[in-house]
């Protein structure tokens, strides 16, 4: 049996580990009932090849998150050195999204798409999972287009960075 302190240990154990291991930054894109939403990501990963299959979390199931769990399509932008001010805004409450600077389209398909990530990956929701107050959301892959080439954006203890090595 655990004690709340031990808990509490425990959590912020796990959130150090986590801010010193580097994540690509990813930026989930979709036009729900109320227009398009967005949300920056570090917690996406492939799960299959073959189904095409990749997961990431949402923290809660309200506001943007909620609007990503509402709609019917997503595209999963992965960003590049340089898209720092686009993570940021996608990132925080109340900033400017979606704006023409930014540099956004609209696919035939209804998704918001930022062809300056250096891919997008559309799908559609397999299943989510509730995991305390986060969701844990399978995508099924329906297709992935090319952007702009560039260094990966990485998230390393709380600041971005690049692949220096990226060729």
């Amino acid at each position: 049996m655990s004690t709340p302190r031990l808990e509490q240990d425990v959590t912020e154990k796990f959130k150090t580990a986590f801010r010193h291991h580097p994540a690509g930054v990813a930026l989930v894109s979709a036009t729900a009932p109320d227009g398009p939403v967005g949300l920056t990501l570090s917690s996406v990963a492939s799960v299959a090849a073959d189904p095409a299959v990749l997961v990431f979390s949402v923290t809660r199931a309200t506001g943007s998150a909620g609007g990503i769990l509402s709609a019917p399509s997503m595209l999963v932008h992965f960003l590049v050195a340089g898209q720092e001010p686009i993570a940021d805004a996608f990132a925080r409450s109340g900033e400017p999204r979606f704006t023409p600077e930014q540099g956004w389209e609209i696919l035939p398909t209804g998704e918001p798409f930022l062809p300056s990530a250096r891919v997008a990956i559309r799908g559609t929701i397999r299943e989510t999972h509730p995991v305390g107050p986060s969701s844990l959301v399978l995508l099924d892959v329906k297709d992935v287009l090319e952007g702009t080439p560039g260094a990966p954006l990485l998230y390393h203890d709380r600041h971005y960075d690049s692949l220096a090595s990226w060729a």
